[in-house]
């Protein structure tokens, strides 16, 4: 699995997790809220930088 694909199941498994944190606290100002939608920023943001890097590439 190369690097886009691991982060791109990072997503979906950040995301689910983060989903289930806010039904579960039903507050999106819960600390743990939070952490894991900063957790997915950083993901998305490393997802970015790679395929941008590979666009420049090409």
């Amino acid at each position: 699995m190369d690097r886009v694909e691991q982060l791109l199941k990072k997503v979906e498994e950040t995301r689910t997790y983060m989903n289930d944190l806010i039904r579960e606290k039903s507050d999106l100002l819960d600390s743990e809220v939070i952490i894991a939608s900063q957790m997915l920023d950083s993901i998305l943001d490393e997802y970015y930088k790679i395929l941008q890097q590979e666009n420049i590439r090409k």
